[in-house]
């Protein structure tokens, strides 16, 4: 099958750099709109909800809806962590959604792309474990009783590291899947049949930002508890 006709290579930008591309244009889109929906809230009459869809309501319906998650997940002072989580589950939607565009490829359909979101997972709930418990976050890796930490540190030093890579490979796996099976029917069928695909790839799209978001919300409520 001939590689797909895409914006940026149209613009010259070689194939191994496209993603990266893609990845800086979903940054540049979320920081436009993420500043229009701050001049919305500075306003006098930021009290009063926007009349109608607006992005302002977009955010604030997004940010209160993964507020109560992540408060049902880590429970107390969990609103601190909810920028992170708010990040990580816009940007990879919209990444995900703008592979149903016809002309691009999602960035996270591209294994460094994911990976790179995995390390920030990892690197943050190691960072808040610490931040919360200091040097009482490595009994984590000990055990529940000390004579079996010869077994239970180089098991949970294992599990705590392949974390990011099972993050990378799961959105990896299924945004490549979903990408190249919408491919090969729209290159097949043209019309009519590739509708059923565009629907079922909103779902994966929404459905794996979801699931990374909410394995990164475990992961630092296994982090910041010291039981």
């Amino acid at each position: 099958m001939e590689h797909p006709f895409t914006w940026f290579g149209a613009l010259g930008v070689p194939e191994k750099y496209q993603f990266f591309a893609t990845s800086i244009l979903v940054m540049v889109v979320l920081c436009a709109l993420a500043a229009r929906a701050r001049a919305a809230l500075q306003t006098d009459a930021a009290i009063v909800p926007d009349a109608g869809v607006s992005v302002r309501n977009l955010f604030e319906l997004l940010t209160e809806a993964i507020a109560d998650l992540a408060k049902a997940v880590i429970g107390h002072h969990s609103e601190s962590y909810v920028p992170l989580f708010c990040s990580f589950f816009v940007f990879i939607v919209v990444a995900n959604l703008l592979g149903l565009v016809p002309g691009f490829s999602p960035p996270t359909s591209n294994f460094n792309i994911t990976f790179a979101l995995g390390t920030v997972s990892f690197l943050a709930f190691n960072y808040f474990g610490f931040k919360v418990l200091g040097v009482r976050y490595l009994k984590s890796f000990v055990g529940p009783v000390w004579w079996l930490a010869v077994l239970m540190v180089p098991l949970e030093l294992i599990s705590s590291f392949v974390r990011p890579l099972s993050l990378a490979l799961r959105l990896f796996g299924n945004l490549f899947g979903d990408h190249l099976v919408l491919e090969i029917f729209t290159d097949l069928t043209k019309v009519g049949v590739p509708v059923v695909f565009y629907m079922l790839g909103t779902m994966v799209s929404v459905i794996q930002a979801f699931v990374f978001t909410l394995l990164s919300m475990i992961y630092i409520a296994l982090a910041v508890h010291e039981h």
